[in-house]
């Protein structure tokens, strides 16, 4: 954005939620509230005449629905939406139907006194995030499965690694529905907030060959199970006798993420696994880039997300700055690359 401010037109029904949101991004000496509308209407209005840098949109709203605006929106005049919705599951449900429509970002409303700092911490984050971030009109192009006829995706010591940040949630999706459900674990981090990551992982599940879900203490990381780590746990992984095991704990924020990318590919580390794959996707800030250095070192195949196709190209770029990513790739090329690497021979040592 240059020097000058983000320019922010928050869209929402609620009073409250208008009062919040702007006050709350007022306060930022590297954002603007160029304007506050109650619905669709009021907004299209405003973004013509203020020229916003980025919306945040209220899904339930009184003459025309967000999701309904939002797919206008991207079709007429593409901007960077932050979706801001309820923590129920009928609002996780459509909060990722926005995402696949367009939007950047989702985050959850306030809904206690104890939420209502976080939400503004996530808020703020999340707004800077989409400032940077490259909106595109969203292709409905399908792309051919890859096929997996290697012997090796029923080895419990094979496993793949991927994190993502805003824009991720529409990778790992692109990614994840080409793969074969012949493949090893795949362990899954992508910055969400609490309560979205078990709609995230349905949704992923309904559309992908592989079984997906939403990691639970405890789980076995099994060929053909694909685990989302569940928002506000860190995932870590654990060797054990029959293949990894994933643990989930809410330790500290890690680059102000919880989950943390970074904590997913150290552990891989830590309970010895070798010989695997790893890949950094679509996201703003570092998450992941050390992690992904280590594991290269350690002998993992690591691939990074180019910055054409990434929707904000901050973390893989942070790794490919440090010589971490051994192939640096657009989003229809990575699983193809995930299934090459896994037809490496396994050390006989």
């Amino acid at each position: 954005m240059g020097s000058r401010p983000i320019k922010v037109l928050v869209v929402d029904d609620s009073a409250f939620v208008r009062r919040f949101a702007t006050g709350l991004l007022a306060k930022d000496p590297e954002i603007e509230v160029v304007g506050a509308a109650v619905d669709p209407f009021e907004a299209r209005d405003l973004i013509l005449k203020k020229a916003p840098d980025v919306v945040t949109l209220d899904i339930e709203m009184p003459k025309m629905d967000g999701l309904t605006f939002l797919r206008i929106l991207m079709r007429h005049h593409p901007i960077p939406v932050v979706i801001m919705s309820s923590l129920s599951q009928a609002g996780s449900a459509i909060a990722l139907e926005a995402l696949q429509a367009g939007a950047v970002e989702v985050i959850a409303k306030p809904y206690g006194s104890n939420s209502v700092s976080l939400a503004g911490r996530q808020l703020i984050d999340k707004v800077k995030a989409a400032a940077q971030s490259r909106v595109r009109r969203i292709s409905s192009t399908a792309r051919k499965p890859v096929a997996f006829e290697g012997t090796e995706g029923a080895d419990p010591r094979r496993l793949i690694l991927l994190g993502a940040s805003t824009g991720g949630t529409e990778a790992l999706k692109n990614i994840l529905q080409r793969l074969p459900a012949t493949l090893p674990g795949i362990a899954i981090v992508q910055h969400i907030p609490a309560h979205f990551s078990r709609a995230f992982a349905e949704r992923l599940n309904s559309l992908c060959a592989m079984e997906v879900r939403e990691a639970c203490d405890g789980d076995l990381l099994r060929p053909g199970l694909a685990l989302v780590a569940a928002g506000d746990f860190h995932m870590i992984l654990h060797r054990g006798a029959n293949g990894f095991r994933v643990s989930l704990r809410q330790g500290p924020a890690v680059w102000h993420q919880r989950p943390a990318v970074d904590v997913l590919f150290k552990s891989a580390l830590d309970c010895g696994a070798t010989r695997s794959t790893a890949a950094l996707l679509t996201g703003m800030g570092r998450d992941g880039a050390e992690g992904l250095l280590r594991l290269r070192e350690a002998g993992f195949h690591t691939i990074a997300q180019d910055e054409e196709t990434s929707v904000v190209y901050g973390m893989p770029k942070a790794a490919a700055d440090l010589g971490a990513a051994a192939e640096i790739l657009p989003l229809d090329q990575i699983p193809l690359a995930l299934v090459r690497s896994l037809s490496r021979p396994l050390a006989t040592a």
